[in-house]
């Protein structure tokens, strides 16, 4: 992700003789990464069921390829940017202690803008650089997750009870508390590239497993970030595209989240009123309810409302992006 926020409270003359990457500032960057490297480390040990710190060594695997595709997607970013002669800082890793429940390790990353960005060929090079380069690594750290599928041996090793005629433990309901969808794109790449014969891990199984479980979060960042609102990169690649009339289309993605997010609170609030009947009959009344609607998305109206905010910032220069940049931006959205 990319903030365009200029920092306009320094003189222009200031601005310019600033050192491009001081040694504090590489410094600051770098301690941020290592501690982001440390707690993806830790996840994905406890991704694996693996709570000794003597054998973190098991991480390692997770940590690196997350950070793959953290990293292309922001310096993604971060070229375009140079290409364009705007100032950017490196990218900041923004690490999140593994303590319980479903966490990554990392809440992703993000590099600031030193400088308003002058035309919106800039803002649709910048804004879309990321998710191209994010999205292709995770495409290949996906493609050597199916490639390297371990056989039966490995779910036995966190699960020796796990049964494969119903591919789950027995006594749990199938797939027990954490079921992850499954998109196209993850369902076409594992027909495409798992080896004949192969158990391919069930979606409640399938965080176990580093490069599956890292490649989908890839693909996870790369969606939401290409939302059309606010500073978002799909934020950026709209205004680019239609000036201000951005303003409505991200205000209608807010209108439609909070609708999605509504709805997948709904059966919760029937069932506690004591009308578990009717929640039911909600749910069942979509062929996949849980795939349409998703909680989470009333936290990701909040964030979008009060920390990356609907409304983007003016470009000055607003000159025509030209027939490439138009067909990619739209095949984008």
């Amino acid at each position: 992700m990319s903030d365009p926020s200029a920092e306009s409270e320094f003189p222009e003359t200031v601005r310019r003789t600033e050192p491009e990457l001081a040694p504090m500032q590489i410094f600051k960057h770098g301690l941020f990464f290592a501690i982001t490297f440390a707690t993806t480390l830790i996840a994905g040990m406890l991704w694996q069921m693996e709570r000794d710190l003597l054998n973190i060594a098991v991480g390692l695997p997770y940590s690196l390829s997350l950070l793959f595709i953290l990293s292309c997607h922001e310096f993604g970013h971060y070229f375009a940017a140079r290409y364009h002669r705007v100032r950017v800082t490196l990218p900041y890793y923004i690490p999140i202690p593994p303590l319980s429940g479903v966490d990554f390790g990392t809440l992703g990353a993000v590099i600031r803008t030193k400088e308003p960005i002058p035309n919106r060929k800039a803002l649709f090079d910048i804004g879309i650089a990321g998710p191209i380069a994010g999205f292709i690594a995770s495409i290949i750290v996906l493609m050597i997750g199916f490639l390297s599928l371990p056989g039966k041996e490995f779910i036995l090793s966190m699960h020796p009870d796990f049964d494969f005629a119903i591919n789950t433990v027995p006594g749990l309901q199938q797939g027990g508390t954490l079921v992850f969808g499954a998109p196209l794109l993850y369902q076409w790449m594992q027909s495409l590239f798992s080896a004949s014969g192969a158990w391919i891990p069930p979606m409640w199984e399938m965080y176990h497993y580093p490069y599956l479980i890292t490649g989908w979060f890839g693909l996870l960042i790369t969606a939401l970030n290409l939302l059309p609102a606010g500073q978002l990169d799909g934020g950026h690649v709209l205004y680019a595209l239609i000036g201000r009339k951005h303003a409505f289309v991200a205000r209608m993605t807010i209108a439609v989240l909070l609708i999605l997010g509504l709805m997948a609170v709904f059966p919760y609030l029937l069932g506690y009123i004591g009308n578990l009947e009717l929640a039911v009959s909600v749910v069942e009344s979509f062929d996949n309810f849980w795939a349409l609607f998703w909680p989470g998305w009333l936290m990701w109206v909040l964030i979008l409302l009060f920390v990356i905010k609907v409304d983007h910032p003016q470009v000055e220069q607003f000159e025509e992006l030209g027939a490439g940049r138009i067909a990619l931006g739209c095949l984008r959205e």
